[in-house]
């Protein structure tokens, strides 16, 4: 990417928000088709309700893959939650080594009260 451009999405949460109003345009504009497919099925006019259902199948096959995309977002987003929890996670137990003992006021990151975080769970038996 050019260092002079931004990029249109600052994170998978914006683009996953993107893909939900895409595709709740898609089906919105859906509707309207399927309903202009109904007036023109009894018209004199057969290519124009051909093109109309046409145009229903291609929006449902976008529909679709909108939905897919969203799915594959949310996925990405639940990963990186479980890689960053990990991250944090071994950031906390690491025991640096001071003159061969392990040193416990190491576990809090550096800036954190340690009357603000509370453990729990394995970690804070440690």
């Amino acid at each position: 990417m050019n260092p002079g451009y931004g990029s249109p999405f600052d994170s998978i949460e914006d683009a996953h928000e993107y893909l939900t109003l895409l595709a709740q345009t898609i089906f919105e504009t859906k509707l309207d088709i399927e309903a202009d497919v109904q007036r023109e099925s009894s018209s004199n006019y057969p290519r124009r309700a051909e093109a109309l259902k046409l145009a229903v199948y291609t929006l449902s096959r976008l529909e679709f893959h909108m939905s897919r995309s969203r799915r594959i977002l949310n996925d990405l987003r639940t990963l990186r939650r479980l890689l960053f929890e990990e991250r944090t996670l071994s950031a906390l137990t690491a025991r640096p080594q001071a003159k061969g003992k392990a040193r416990a006021e190491t576990l809090m990151p550096v800036g954190v009260s340690h009357s603000s975080t509370r453990l729990t769970g394995p970690v804070a038996s440690a």
